[in-house]
């Protein structure tokens, strides 16, 4: 403790009050730097060379491609691009293949789908949760140079900006993922509906989900992506079950992967998907008109506190306050000096 204080009495000796925070906000930039530089570099992978070698093939102009070799080349130098946050991969993605899948589907819920969506939403934190301390660390001070600061209120000024640049692209990850499962949600219904009146006109279903995709994009831009992305898996060859479940898992939301589980038991039992559409089609409109309902029913007790709030207090100023104000009066013009205790005559 003697130590501390004969630290922390050179630092306010050399560098004035803000000399503990300066010292340790130095500190902390060293320890980044170190870890920056201390950190392994991810290997190069071998067809990213390639890349590389056809790119600089063609930037430097293969003659003998013709036309087409050309645009060939403008297509590899044009995915020849390396990403400039690559080689800080190793310190800002998950080192675990669960947390990294978490991370990854996270994103792909929150409407993220490159492959780099992990790693710049860790970049975000890192460089607005240091920007931030560093503003925090400039108004501490300038509110330093103003006057004697408490230790309190310079410990908050430095480390609720750094906090707030932290938390802040997670949260609008986080806000932006429950926005659009609550415009799928919302637009799911009436995609169903117009799904069974094409599979009814005799559309297959892979036809059906790419025209409600077309059809609902003004209202639902979100689902729209979903069943188109469905829509190119199937045509790419990939196991129509397999995309059924990606797309609930995508999605994140209990209708859609109730929806999911009715067609692949629909195609596992061979029953008709019109009539499995028909009526879980039924079943969305229900609860859709039961959504409704729980909110109507809900918002008489969210009005409650309100109307305690802003219309009990007024109307009790409005009915006691001119009989308050009428005895106040009375007793203020009456007075209480003549009240004494007297004695006889």
């Amino acid at each position: 403790m003697d130590l501390l204080h004969t630290v922390n009495g050179l630092l306010v000796q050399s560098l004035g009050p803000m000399g503990p925070m300066i010292a340790v906000g130095a500190l902390g930039l060293l320890l980044v730097l170190i870890t920056l530089l201390a950190m392994p570099r991810k290997p190069v992978d071998p067809m990213e060379k390639f890349r590389q070698a056809a790119a600089q093939a063609a930037k430097g102009g293969d003659l003998r491609a013709g036309p087409a070799g050309r645009d060939g080349g403008r297509a590899l130098r044009t995915a020849g691009r390396t990403d400039k946050l690559e080689k800080f991969s190793s310190f800002l993605e998950p080192q675990d293949e669960k947390e990294m899948s978490a991370a990854r589907l996270k994103m792909l819920q929150a409407g993220y789908r490159s492959k780099e969506a992990v790693r710049m939403l860790h970049a975000a934190q890192f460089v607005l949760g240091l920007g931030l301390l560093g503003v925090g660390v400039l108004v501490a001070l300038l509110n330093s140079t103003n006057g004697k600061p408490d230790m309190n209120t310079m410990i908050l000024s430095v480390l609720v900006p750094g906090a707030l640049g932290y938390y802040l692209p997670r949260y609008w990850v986080e806000r932006r993922r429950k926005t659009r499962q609550q415009e799928i949600t919302n637009g799911f219904p009436d995609a169903l509906d117009m799904m069974l009146v094409c599979v009814e006109a005799g559309q297959s279903l892979d036809q059906s989900i790419l025209r409600v995709s077309k059809e609902i994009r003004a209202g639902y831009p979100a689902l729209a992506d979903e069943f188109e992305m469905v829509s190119h898996e199937v045509k790419a060859g990939k196991e129509r079950v397999q995309v059924l479940k990606d797309f609930s898992e995508r999605a994140g939301v209990a209708d859609v992967s109730s929806f999911v589980t009715v067609l692949i038991q629909s195609a596992t039992f061979g029953t008709s998907i019109a009539e499995a559409l028909r009526v879980y089609a039924g079943e969305m409109r229900d609860k859709r008109v039961m959504r409704a309902e729980e909110k109507a029913n809900v918002l008489p007790t969210k009005l409650t506190l309100g109307t305690m709030m802003f219309t009990v207090p007024p109307l009790m100023i409005i009915l006691i306050g001119p009989s308050v104000h009428g005895i106040a009066k009375t007793l203020g013009s009456s007075g209480f000096g003549s009240f004494g205790v007297g004695g006889g005559p």
